[in-house]
């Protein structure tokens, strides 16, 4: 199922906000529209799932072998900003399949590639923290 149907299936199922082009009224409505922008790609981005599992289980980690604060700061600070990658990469291909739609077109393939590649780097990065700030607490456990 492709992005456009699962939006759309997504919009019949859900109430639908008549005021989406509007500023949010108050500060509580702000939180609910960014928790449904989260929900939404935690449902139907695979990737998105896929990193959050991996930064729940590198966090706890740090915690369990009691890393330093700034160590784990460091590593909240990596899941965040793959997490956050993520969630832009998923904007911005709805973007891109609203413009386009289901046509193909060689510079919308080029955003959605250069959005997907920007995750694909913060990820290898905080793979990379993570293996620096982890591996030796690892390797000492095992030994």
């Amino acid at each position: 199922m492709t992005q456009i149907d699962e939006f759309e299936k997504s919009e019949q199922n859900a109430s639908q906000r008549s005021d989406s082009f509007q500023i949010a009224t108050n500060l509580l409505l702000s939180f609910k529209y960014a928790g449904q922008g989260v929900g939404y790609a935690f449902r139907t981005q695979r990737n998105f799932r896929i990193h959050l599992i991996i930064g729940a289980i590198a966090l706890s980690l740090s915690i369990y072998f009691q890393l330093s604060a700034i160590a784990c700061s460091i590593i909240s600070l990596t899941i965040a900003l793959v997490l956050v990658l993520e969630l832009l990469n998923t904007a911005l291909e709805a973007v891109v399949d609203l413009t386009v739609g289901r046509e193909f077109h060689q510079l919308a393939k080029i955003a959605k590639d250069c959005a997907a590649g920007a995750v694909l780097i913060a990820a290898i990065a905080a793979l990379i923290i993570a293996c620096v700030l982890l591996l030796p607490n690892i390797l000492m456990a095992l030994s």
